[in-house]
């Protein structure tokens, strides 16, 4: 490594970065890690998923334990092409039986729109291969997923998937009926 290569490598690593605190942080982890013994198996035989969204503590909020779950995350905790391959791969390879569904209040992608896309093709020249999956109406959008979910012909268990909002406020999940439209619901709620 020649001598400039070397002092800006030094120099980045001296400037402390969030990453940097989580490596250090990993080294403290590992110092006292255990193999805990376990498999790719979640314990559960269930895969969650859920937004990205920094307020959601899966594990404390659900009371899970390490090895329970699958935990699949995106933006919106929508389920797209890769929340799907994700699944596949959870029930054909890894035994999972079970989908819960969690998006919350106050989620970023209701006020996205696919704009986005527009103003990011704008900007690099190239339009992003994915949609924004925005939505209005959380309650519908988990509705959508769990209908997504329910007829993938790549799952093999779809008959115990269920839906839930998370309250970012509170900490309480709501649960989501399929059934109901978001009409009728604002109707029973009037």
């Amino acid at each position: 490594m020649s001598t400039s290569t070397h002092s800006s490598a030094d120099a980045v690593r001296t400037s402390s970065t969030v990453t940097d605190r989580l490596v250090e942080a990993n080294a403290r982890y590992a110092a006292d890690f255990t193999d805990p013994g376990m498999d790719a198996r979640p314990v559960l035989g269930v895969a969650v998923v859920a937004c990205m969204d920094a307020r959601l503590d899966l594990h404390a909020a659900l009371g899970l334990e390490l090895g329970d779950c699958h935990t699949i995350r995106n933006a919106g905790g929508v389920v797209t092409d890769d929340v799907i391959r994700s699944l596949t791969i959870s029930q054909r390879a890894l035994g999972t039986r079970s989908v819960v569904l969690i998006h919350h209040t106050g989620c970023g992608l209701e006020s996205l729109t696919e704009e986005f896309r527009h103003e990011l093709e704008m900007e690099v020249g190239q339009r992003p291969a994915w949609a924004v999956e925005s939505f209005r109406d959380v309650d519908q959008d988990v509705r959508q997923s769990m209908q997504r979910v329910r007829t993938s012909p790549f799952l093999l268990h779809s008959g115990d998937v269920r839906g839930f909002v998370f309250d970012v406020t509170t900490g309480l999940l709501r649960e989501i009926d399929p059934a109901t439209d978001s009409a009728e619901g604002r109707a029973d709620q009037a």
